[in-house]
């Protein structure tokens, strides 16, 4: 996020809302961009946001993946707070901190607190597959929570996408032999599920106040808790024995997977359509693919190469069919 992707949590409302609100991006406050600029934006945050699996995969290296994960959100929701709090936007009053309160769990504790501690586990070129298909979830929780028909294309990609992790999974199937491999799986699987649930609620609740202040109070709430947490039960690394690594990750996952590239990601929202725009969610897994084969010699085998294409043509599928859908809506497709 940066991991479940935090990187795409942060970004839980549909893009159609983010523009609405992009005159709070200080990237573009008072300029117009152009095409190129924002083709180079999007580009940025298609290798930024498939590059932050491979950072928390390091990270975990030096500190357990509950710690990184708070260090990050608390570290990101203060700039993110200081930021508006500096713009006198407004504090959240009485029932606003309710879906605050609850997003803080579902988004960040357990989204992206789940998925960096997964990554410890399994390859991240795995675990950005695993997070990219997330689309899927919210269409079996359609299936069961919405009494409009879905969309046949919907459908079809739905049996796509999981056809596509049966095939990544063929070439794990030994692995499965291995306790914390499937431990991975699992908790990778619960962050996308929690992430789907958080996206739906998010979607109902995106009005009710300024929805990028209200990500930065839920980091700060999210991160609290997990540093807290961590120090209480005795797990974390002390602050000040932590080597040099950890926070040379911690600063690369705040500053440029959550900061520069959410800044990216407006610009390029406000100056591209929104389709193209959302390409990244398709293009940040197969980064994630390359730089673990680099950095980690993760294997990229013919069954991954398959199963991921074929799993992200059932989510384009997906988005591509509740995007002409006017019965049954769903949010943009995001990315970690």
């Amino acid at each position: 996020m940066a991991i479940f992707d935090f990187n795409t949590l942060i970004i839980q409302t549909s893009a159609d809302t983010l523009k609405k609100i992009a005159k709070y991006n200080p990237f573009t406050l008072h300029k117009k961009g152009t095409r190129p600029k924002a083709i180079w934006a999007l580009v940025a945050v298609c290798i930024l946001w498939g590059t932050t699996w491979v950072a928390s995969k390091e990270g975990v290296r030096y500190l357990p993946p509950l710690q990184l994960a708070g260090l990050r959100q608390l570290s990101a929701g203060i700039l993110y707070m200081g930021f508006f709090l500096f713009m006198r936007a407004p504090l959240p009053k009485g029932k606003e901190w309710r879906p605050i309160l609850l997003l803080s769990l579902l988004n960040f504790i357990l989204s992206n607190g789940l998925s960096t501690w997964g990554v410890k586990f399994i390859s991240a070129g795995l675990a950005a597959i695993m997070g990219a298909i997330f689309p899927l979830w919210l269409v079996i929780i359609g299936l069961f929570s919405t009494k409009e028909k879905m969309p046949n294309k919907a459908i079809i990609g739905l049996l796509l996408g999981f056809s596509g992790v049966c095939i990544i999974f063929y070439d794990h199937l030994h692995d499965f032999l291995q306790p914390n491999f499937r431990f991975g799986i699992l908790l990778s699987l619960l962050a996308t599920w929690s992430w789907a649930f958080a996206t739906l609620y998010t979607k109902k609740q995106a009005a009710n106040f300024n929805p990028y202040f209200s990500l930065g109070i839920q980091m700060v709430i999210s991160g609290t808790i997990l540093t807290v947490g961590t120090n209480w039960t005795g797990i974390a690394v002390p602050i000040f024995t932590m080597p040099w690594q950890s926070w040379a990750v911690i600063a690369y996952l705040v500053l440029m997977g959550s900061v520069f590239s959410f800044i990216f990601y407006l610009y390029a929202l406000q100056h591209l359509p929104t389709e193209l725009a959302s390409i990244y969610a398709y293009i940040n897994p197969i980064v994630a693919l390359f730089m673990g084969s680099v950095f980690f010699q993760e294997k990229i085998t013919i069954f991954i190469l398959i199963g991921g294409a074929v799993a992200l043509l059932g989510v384009w599928m997906v988005n591509k069919a509740f995007r002409n859908a006017t019965a049954f809506e769903q949010p943009e497709p995001e990315g970690m």
